[in-house]
């Protein structure tokens, strides 16, 4: 189906079956539950997900199957937010020539960032692409104000052309009339299921473009950025150029970081400098390799971890920490909060720290090599394939007498 194979199809299926779910999978406690806290079923952290996951989707085209460590790719996000604004500025709230110009404009300049950047390799290419990620901040922050707006940040005012404007449109982000920022509450027993547009639209998108990362990994392309990973200059040796293909990798992974970032513009209606800062870049670094860098899901999973530690873990205090505990001893509680309160709350980054330390060390390949190692237990395929082996050192057999 759709040119993949029943096994992909298959796996293609599942991953739509889970994004769809979405708004139900993440909402696993009632509302009048203490554990509601984790609930991540509200909608601006589902299209956080949807997004980031497509951010991280792209990167891992360039990074998981040739190996070029980019540390600019927010460069791209940047110039998406801020292609759907001018568009709301200057057409209507319509996100979809938004979207439309924020591949265009990002696929251009990775073009040009890409062009400039594969001259080099290694180390080299991984601080040109965060030079140009830079300089691109520090023109959007203050060089290109009048297109930019700056510190501000670029937003629609009502003196604005708007020239598909008409008076019955909505005020607000929308596809012909599909507004993103409106949902449907479902009461079903103790839970409180949402259904976004906005989240719907962005999960759509998400299929897709995961769909063509799947064609991409698949497809004879993907298997020439595999070999440019394993052993570029002996590709080279054999007289294949590999620059196109590189150059290519790199565009394509520009665009999907550009549609990302149209897609933050989609959901609000604001475009600023802070999405160009390197610490964007480096947040979708960390999003592939804790996934697992050159696996389909594990940057989406990556993504999403990431997002959730970010948006959850962040809103824990004290006074939550108490009320889990209210059941213990006072001086227990007490202990128990101090111990604690260091990885809540602000400090949430220490516990994302430490958690990927943990998964660098003992996961080298991820949380792909968790999942792949909890099914193998579960299974016991790899008891079974360890006593299949009946050779481990692999001597040699003697051949067969041939007259």
């Amino acid at each position: 189906m759709l040119g993949l194979s029943k096994k992909d199809t298959t796996f293609l299926l599942i991953v739509i079956f889970l994004t769809l779910a979405t708004p139900i999978l993440l909402q696993p406690f009632p509302e009048s539950s203490a554990l509601a806290q984790f609930n991540a079923g509200y909608p601006d952290l589902m299209q956080r997900f949807a997004i980031y996951g497509i951010f991280a989707i792209g990167f891992n085209i360039l990074f998981g199957l040739t190996g070029y460590l980019s540390f600019g790719h927010a460069a791209f996000l940047g110039v998406g937010s801020y292609s759907v604004v001018w568009m709301y500025k200057l057409l209507s709230y319509n996100v979809l020539p938004g979207l439309i110009l924020a591949v265009i404009m990002s696929a251009l300049f990775a073009l040009l960032i890409g062009f400039i950047s594969l001259r080099r390799s290694g180390i080299y290419f991984s601080i040109l692409t965060l030079a140009f990620a830079q300089m691109s901040f520090n023109l959007a922050y203050s060089v290109l104000t009048p297109l930019t707006n700056g510190e501000t940040g670029l937003q629609v005012y009502t003196d604005d052309p708007q020239v598909l404007m008409s008076a019955g449109s909505p005020n607000s982000p929308h596809l012909f009339g599909i507004v993103m920022n409106e949902s449907v509450k479902v009461d079903v027993g103790g839970w409180q299921f949402t259904f976004s547009n906005g989240y719907y639209f962005c999960a759509i998108i998400a299929i897709i473009v995961f769909y063509l990362s799947l064609r991409i990994f698949r497809s004879p392309f993907g298997i020439m950025l595999r070999a440019i990973k394993t052993n570029q200059t002996r590709m080279n040796y054999t007289g294949l150029n590999s620059r196109p293909y590189t150059l290519a990798a790199f565009v394509i992974s520009g665009m999907y970081a550009g549609l990302a970032g149209g897609l933050l513009a989609s959901m609000d209606p604001l475009a600023g400098a802070e999405r160009m800062q390197w610490t964007a870049s480096g947040e979708v670094v960390l999003m592939t390799i804790l996934g697992g860098a050159g696996t389909l899901m594990g940057p989406v999973l990556g993504a999403g971890f990431i997002k959730y530690f970010e948006n959850i873990f962040s809103k824990i205090n004290d006074n939550i920490l108490h009320a889990w505990f209210s059941a213990l001893p006072d001086g227990l509680a007490d202990a128990l909060v101090f111990i604690l309160h260091p990885f809540i709350g602000k400090g949430w980054n220490l516990t994302l720290g430490l958690l990927f330390m943990l998964v660098v060390i003992f996961l080298p390949g991820g949380l792909m090599e968790g999942g792949r190692r909890i099914w193998g237990m579960i299974t016991g395929k790899s008891r079974k394939s360890n006593k299949s082996v009946k050779d481990p050192d692999h001597h040699p057999k003697p051949s067969a007498h041939v007259n």
